[in-house]
Formats: C-alpha cells, sequence, structure tokens
C-alpha cells in the first residue's frame, strides 16, 4: 500500500482500547478522563438561529471568540480576540501546533510523565520527546535548564494546572521561573489547560503564557471537562507571529470548528449560568475526590503511594514495588475492572514502570469500593508472582 512515511510511526491509543473493551455494563472502569453523565448540563437548541446550520467562518464564530477572549484577560493574559481560534476540541490544537513546528527529527520538550495524546501526535510527526521530570509542584528547574542547555526544542508542551496524569499544579514560584527560563532560551510554549476550572481548594494560577515577556506561545483549552465533550468546542490563543499560521493550517484541516457546538458554548461561557454550573461540578466532583481517597486508602495503601488532587479527574498511583502495570489489564478486565496503566504516559514506557491513572470523576460511587478492592488484588497477584 502507498501510504505515507509517518504512517509507520502511527500508535494505537490504549486509552481507546480499553474503554472499548471496558464498555461491558459489569466493568467498573477507572480509566477514561471521562465527566460524570449525571453533571453534563441540559441544553437547549429552540432559539439556535438557522443560519448556524451554514458555513462558517475559520476563525470561529466572532462571539464565542470575544467571549473567550474575555475569559482569558480574567486570567491576566493580555489578549484580543483576533488571537482566538475555535477548534475541533483542544486536542485539534495539538495537531496544529505539531503541524506548524515538527519535522522528523525535531526536537521538543515534554513533562514526564505528559498527557498520551499529545505523546502519540508529536511522535507520529516524528518528534524527537525530550523530558523534564516533575516534581510536587512543577517541573525540576535544574533539569529544566540543562537540557534547554543542551537541546534547542522546537517547543516545550506543558500541562501546569492538575495535570495529566499526575494532577500536579505548578506553584506560583515554577511557573515563574519556568517563563524567565522559556524567554531566556526563546522557546515557544504550548500551555494546554484543560482542567483549571475544575480546582477544590479554591486555588488558582495565572497562566505561564501571561508571564511571558519575550517569545512565542499557544494557549489552549476546551469545554469538553465542564460542559459537553461531545460538543467538540476547544480554543487556542496564540501570539501574534504564530496565529496567522495557525489559522491557514485549520482552513486545510476542516474550514471550520462545527457551528452548532460553538452556539452552545456561547450560551454558557461568561455567563452566572455557567459560573453557578462550575460552583456545583466542584462541589461534585471534590466529594467524588474525597470518596476515592478513603477507598484508595483502604485497599493500596500497603502497596501504592500518592498524592491527593487539589483539581482535575485523576489520581496517579506509583507502586512501591515498581512492575509494568501494562500487564495487568488482560487480569483486571477478567475481574470486570479497568484502569490505564502508566508506563505509555512517558516516551520511553520501558523504562518508566510502576504508575497507574485512575479517574474519579465518572463511576458510580456504590461501586467504587468494591472496583479499588478488585484492582488492587489484581496488582498483589502480580506482585506477588513476581517475588516468587
Amino acid at each position: 500500500m502507498a501510504f505515507s512515511e509517518r504512517v509507520s510511526r502511527l500508535k494505537s491509543s490504549l486509552i481507546r482500547e480499553i474503554l472499548a473493551a471496558a464498555q461491558r455494563p459489569e466493568v467498573m472502569s477507572f480509566a477514561g478522563g471521562l465527566p460524570a453523565e449525571a453533571m453534563l448540563p441540559k441544553v437547549e437548541w429552540v432559539a439556535m438561529p438557522l443560519s448556524m446550520g451554514q458555513y462558517g467562518m475559520s476563525e470561529g464564530e466572532p462571539a464565542l471568540r470575544e467571549a473567550l477572549a474575555a475569559q482569558a484577560r480574567s486570567l491576566g493574559l493580555a489578549c484580543e480576540a483576533s488571537q482566538v481560534l475555535v477548534v475541533s476540541g483542544s486536542q485539534q490544537t495539538l495537531d496544529l501546533a505539531a503541524k506548524l513546528h515538527i519535522d522528523v527529527g525535531t526536537q521538543v520538550m515534554l513533562e514526564a510523565p505528559t498527557y498520551l495524546a499529545a505523546l502519540q501526535i508529536f511522535q507520529l510527526f516524528g518528534a524527537d520527546c525530550i523530558t523534564v521530570p516533575l516534581e510536587a509542584d512543577g517541573p525540576d528547574l535544574k533539569q529544566l535548564r540543562v537540557r534547554l542547555e543542551q537541546y534547542r526544542p522546537a517547543f516545550i508542551y506543558l500541562i501546569p494546572t492538575f495535570q495529566n496524569p499526575s494532577a500536579v499544579r505548578y506553584s506560583e514560584a515554577k511557573r515563574d521561573a519556568v517563563a524567565a527560563l522559556l524567554d531566556e532560551f526563546g522557546v515557544t510554549l504550548i500551555e494546554d489547560e484543560p482542567y483549571r476550572e475544575l480546582t477544590f481548594d479554591g486555588g488558582s494560577a495565572t497562566p505561564i503564557v501571561s508571564r511571558l515577556k519575550k517569545t512565542s506561545w499557544i494557549y489552549t483549552g476546551t469545554v469538553s471537562k465542564t460542559l459537553l465533550p461531545g460538543l467538540r468546542v476547544g480554543y487556542l490563543i496564540a501570539s501574534p507571529d504564530l496565529f496567522p499560521h495557525l489559522l491557514r493550517l485549520k482552513q486545510s484541516a476542516d474550514l471550520h470548528t462545527n457551528r452548532i457546538g460553538q452556539w452552545q458554548a456561547l450560551q454558557w461561557i461568561g455567563t452566572e449560568q455557567y459560573q453557578s454550573h462550575l460552583s456545583e461540578l466542584r462541589d461534585f466532583y471534590r466529594d467524588r475526590r474525597d470518596r476515592f481517597q478513603t477507598a484508595l486508602l483502604t485497599h493500596f495503601s500497603d502497596i501504592a503511594h500518592w498524592n491527593v488532587p487539589q483539581g482535575g479527574l485523576f489520581f496517579w498511583l506509583t507502586l512501591k514495588q515498581p512492575l509494568d502495570t501494562r500487564t495487568l489489564l488482560d487480569a483486571a478486565l477478567a475481574a470486570d475492572v479497568a484502569f490505564m496503566p502508566g508506563e505509555p504516559f512517558f516516551p520511553e514506557p520501558d523504562k518508566h514502570p510502576g504508575h497507574l491513572r485512575l479517574n474519579f470523576s465518572h463511576i458510580d460511587p456504590a461501586r467504587l469500593d468494591e472496583g479499588l478492592r478488585r484492582l488492587a488484588g489484581v496488582v498483589r497477584e502480580a506482585l506477588a508472582e513476581k517475588a516468587a
């Protein structure tokens, strides 16, 4: 078959495969980052103008771009609506950025661990993925400087607020330091913030891009975690030197993001109704986080350690005795439980055994304790076999 060279680097999505395998109703799944269906807001269609069914602007609906720019300014990001591009979920931002920056062998810098789908996209385009280890409050700054001195990455991709998968939230000091280093070395920042609004302790911090003084940047977000993932509406805001290129790449990809989804998002963004919804969402997920923590202490405290997430949708567990958690998938599914192994969140998965990402937002609390009991049993059995 006359496929492109890059198809040889195309990897299937392990999380999508796990979700497909976990479709049986009896399976208790901690695998996907799925919002709770009970918290998906009801939407109305009656007032939607008929014109929304027509072709639209590649940049996105003007009113939505204005609302997104205003929201970004409230976070401390100086920008105008002319810098906002509405995309088909923030995943498209990563695809456009990869097309803009990556040739085979291009060096890019990532957190370790990092978002699985971002890693998949960057590797598809042939990137040489360089990583910086994460600490409890952000990247290891000494290692970041060493790598910036040693390499010249086209960009660095960061998720500083409730990172997926680790749930790390960068401290103010780390955000300032990262911005200063990127300005010093002239490295473009792609800052991904899908979980910013899901904070459980009231804490917040201005985006890193708002602290940059010289270097180029892309800031991206989505309504998938706060409204409806099925809308497939995300956005990027870019420095003026990058925006025209990203717009042309968007035009070559899909002409424009679906206008019906954009119209629905516009009914919420910037409204009191949206703020009320976010408050309810935080309370709901905080309760689920707390119940999950209690169950983890019961079933996992002797075999793993973790930090309690202050926001987002995940717990990141590190086994006290490392093993390749990918080898546990079949046994877990046989026990009617699903989880996400941690190894694929690293560019070199075989060098990072012993992590599990567990989602706490979606599973029914009534099934939570039994699900974690079964999963812990699978882990213990594998550890015992390894020690034998």
